[in-house]
């Protein structure tokens, strides 16, 4: 049984949240060669401060010596059996109508992401909400 890879749905992080959309979409969008699929990770430091535990309720305490480490915080998005995100609407140049996707993280945020990242005007509404864009990136 063969399937149509552009009808999947890929899911796109970026920093404050993901756009999930079909394959087709995006690569329509973005362009074939684009690269909104190689999210760049934050480097984040943690600072622990010392303190006392107690494993057992009225057994002794250990003390924890403070300590700090570093680590590489990668886009994520939420995954559950039911649909997470916020359902949009989308269209852009060339779009031939209007297109459904899901959000994680805030409106604002997809508006920085597709302003840094769409060769294309794009605009979107959450359903039932205001519209935002256009949006394109400029050269």
């Amino acid at each position: 049984m063969a399937s149509d890879l552009d009808a999947r749905e890929t899911t796109i992080n970026y920093a404050g949240g993901s756009l999930t959309m079909t394959v087709g979409n995006a690569k329509d969008l973005f362009g074939e060669d684009s690269n909104v699929y190689g999210a760049a990770g934050e480097p984040k430091d943690v600072s622990v401060k010392g303190h006392s535990r107690t494993r057992v309720i009225g057994g002794a305490t250990t003390n924890v010596a403070a300590y700090s480490y570093s680590y590489i915080q990668w886009p994520t998005n939420g995954r559950s059996n039911a649909a997470g995100g916020e359902p949009i609407v989308m269209s852009w140049t060339g779009s031939e109508g209007e297109w459904q996707g899901r959000v994680s993280g805030s409106l604002w945020e997809l508006g920085t992401f597709l302003q840094a990242n769409s060769p294309k005007s794009v605009w979107f509404h959450a359903k039932g909400g205001k519209g935002y864009g256009p949006f394109q990136k400029i050269s």
